[in-house]
């Protein structure tokens, strides 16, 4: 199983995280954390690297309801989507969230990681 999905832009880097963050608002997530690879690699130890940022999406709803399923699932949270410039092209990957189903053999999972994955195949079509 693929542990995310990719889909390759034209979008500069910029206007992929705003496209991203647009298209996962209207699917209902919102973003809870934002790591800057390039600034962070500079700032912490001094090496230059390119464009790559990773948005972090929550659903409040299904994470709230994997989380009655597992506590531990916590540590999966949240979905990932990565934004980063490869051979002057955006790419953005979104995690996979059926990865879950693996990780957790519990009932309940399944059905909340198939409604997270049927909202990012949305996203990530919508862009």
């Amino acid at each position: 199983m693929q542990y995310g999905f990719s889909k390759i832009t034209d979008y500069t880097f910029e206007q992929a995280i705003e496209k991203v963050t647009e298209e996962l608002k209207k699917e209902g997530f919102g973003i809870l954390s934002t790591i800057d690879f390039k600034d962070t690699f500079k700032k912490k130890i001094d090496v230059d690297y390119k464009n790559y940022t990773v948005l972090g999406a929550c659903f409040p709803r299904l994470a709230h309801s994997a989380l009655q399923v597992e506590d531990e699932v916590g540590l999966l949270l949240p979905c990932n989507v990565a934004i980063y410039e490869k051979e002057g092209k955006t790419v953005i990957s979104i995690f996979n969230p059926m990865i879950l189903t693996i990780l957790v053999d519990k009932p309940g999972i399944k059905s909340v990681a198939e409604e997270v994955n049927s909202k990012l195949e949305k996203v990530l079509n919508a862009i």
